[in-house]
């Protein structure tokens, strides 16, 4: 929650932060850091509340704000003065916050790893249904048209058949237009020498009651 690994760097542990701690950060006794934003806002309040675990800030010391980067002349001057056994007291507690600070961070990156695995096997999970069920559509198409096909290549082959039929009915529509029109022909003609044979034909005597033939 606190630190990159492999940086030295602490980070704000206000919800939703996680912004790099520079110039001054809030400290807390229950082993917590938040920027100069979050912790001037919220330990304004009283009682105070640590926004990262709830634990109560009622001791006079239980919240400080430090400068992370002090002067040297600060740094020559803090711990003058103390006994080493107090020196060495005061510098193990506060390795012991960063120990707790990169042990929560550890913690934090493990959750977000486990947590995007999670998602990324989900992902994969709904993907794979995703391919199964389009695999199953493109088989269904296929045979959709596989059938299609089929149907296609049969009214094809009864299209052929008929189209055959009609030619042959044609060829035998028009050989009968043939003999039609041959033998209308040949009726005309002889419908027409009739006629030229008509005013040589006898006539009938009206007075004597017998038939003469006319001679040309």
């Amino acid at each position: 929650m606190a630190m990159s690994l492999g940086d030295d760097t602490l980070l704000c542990n206000f919800p939703k932060c996680r912004s790099k701690l520079s110039g001054f950060a809030w400290v807390t006794a229950c082993s917590h850091a938040f920027c100069d934003q979050h912790g001037s806002g919220e330990f304004s309040r009283s009682p105070a509340v640590c926004p990262a675990c709830s634990s109560a800030l009622s001791g006079k010391l239980d919240i400080v704000r430090t400068e992370l980067s002090p002067s040297e002349e600060y740094k020559a001057m803090v711990l003058a003065g103390l006994r080493p056994d107090v020196v060495l007291d005061i510098s193990a507690r506060a390795l012991a916050f960063w120990s707790y600070q990169v042990h929560q961070e550890r913690m934090y990156q493990e959750y977000s790893l486990s947590r995007a695995e999670a998602q990324l096997r989900q992902m994969e999970k709904v993907l794979t249904q995703q391919n199964q069920s389009r695999e199953l559509e493109l088989t269904a198409m296929r045979g959709e048209i596989a059938s299609l096909k089929k149907v296609m290549d049969e009214y094809k082959r009864k299209y052929s058949e008929v189209s055959e039929r009609l030619m042959e009915r044609n060829r035998q529509y028009q050989k009968l237009q043939g003999l039609y029109d041959s033998l209308r022909l040949r009726n005309m003609v002889v419908g027409g020498g009739e006629r030229d044979l008509q005013p040589h034909m006898g006539s009938h005597d009206l007075n004597t009651g017998k038939d003469t033939v006319g001679i040309s």
